[in-house]
């Protein structure tokens, strides 16, 4: 475990720091001067994963309870991992689901009485609400998920929900629409900003399965993170306000961009037409308007958002950088883009 600092703020132990939002959540907590852990997981095998995670959130519990790291007993978890995409087969989601379930199980275990616990989980918008009726979705919108992967986020929402009730801890389930920006995994098949930045770099054809009026909100991992910080700075007087001890609420920008806008910023960025390939009609799963309003916590939103183009650029800039050295994160090739 690696942790920075200390500081009269609550320490977060931010578990997925390697990904994109969770990288991102780490160095706007590490901006706030806030104490930070982190842990490197191996995912890839769910035993050693849940033992790594009971071990190092026990001693990460306990250190906060020994000590006067924890600003008025109060510590924070930032669950900001997630190996599922929208194609993950289900069951490797539930896999995923029961780990979460696992960890939930060990934190009940380890809670020292006098730790006020705070959490995040990041979920999916676009998963969750990839079937409901009547956009812009609010947070009372009901969920209705078309794949296994919003069907494992809503049950992973459930879980931490009834350990709330438990505890007496409080959460934020944070219902992110399409993140963007730099630190994509572009291993994965997904991110589509990052993935037709590539291809323009590339020059190959990238597939586009669904059509170019498609609408999604694109939210800067950057923003998102700092939403994430604020949220967690004010989630205890939130739930008291709002009589909840978990809160769900929708991170977004609030605008819709279609498919065809976002072709045409990245073609602006590069000068030049990206080249796409149209197999043909998208899948049964795929939603066309996937636009959103927060109607919860709307205080969280009203703070400055990053340009989409200025975003782009960002993103673009960076994986420029990857191509031009020449680094094995970036992959072979790409057959297919989910777009949530």
């Amino acid at each position: 475990m690696t942790g920075t600092g200390a500081s009269s703020r609550p320490p977060t132990f931010v578990v997925g720091s390697g990904g994109l939002l969770g990288r991102h959540v780490r160095l706007a907590l590490e901006r706030s001067a806030s104490p930070v852990s982190t842990v490197s997981v191996p995912w890839h095998d769910p035993i050693a994963a849940r033992d790594v995670l009971r071990s190092e959130l026990t001693s990460f519990l306990g250190s906060a309870a020994a000590s006067s790291s924890a600003a008025n007993g109060r510590v924070n978890i930032a669950w900001c991992a997630g190996a599922g995409i929208v194609a993950t087969p289900a069951d490797e989601l539930e896999t995923e689901v029961s780990l979460f379930r696992d960890v939930l199980d060990d934190l009940r275990a380890a809670l020292p009485p006098d730790i006020r616990l705070a959490l995040f989980f990041a979920s999916s918008a676009g998963g969750v609400y990839a079937g409901s009726a009547d956009p812009p979705f609010t947070e009372h919108s009901e969920p209705r998920p078309l794949v296994a992967y919003g069907r494992a986020k809503l049950a992973m929402e459930e879980a931490l929900t009834e350990f709330c009730a438990e505890t007496g801890s409080v959460a934020l389930l944070g219902r992110i629409t399409n993140l963007y920006g730099p630190g994509q995994a572009l291993s994965k098949p997904q991110g589509l900003v990052s993935q037709l930045c590539l291809a323009h770099l590339r020059g190959t054809p990238l597939p586009v399965w669904v059509s170019f009026d498609t609408i999604r909100d694109y939210l800067y991992v950057g923003d998102c993170a700092e939403m994430v910080v604020a949220a967690l700075d004010g989630l205890y007087e939130h739930a008291r306000t709002s009589g909840t001890n978990a809160v769900v609420k929708i991170l977004a920008t609030g605008t819709g961009v279609t498919l065809a806008a976002v072709i045409g910023e990245t073609n602006r960025v590069f000068r030049r037409r990206a080249r796409l390939r149209l197999p043909g009609a998208g899948t049964p799963s795929h939603t066309r308007d996937l636009r959103v309003r927060s109607v919860v916590w709307p205080e969280l939103g009203q703070r400055s958002q990053t340009p989409f183009s200025v975003g782009v650029r960002r993103t673009a800039d960076e994986i420029a950088l990857a191509y031009a050295a020449g680094t094995s994160a970036l992959p072979t090739q790409v057959s297919e883009i989910s777009i949530r």
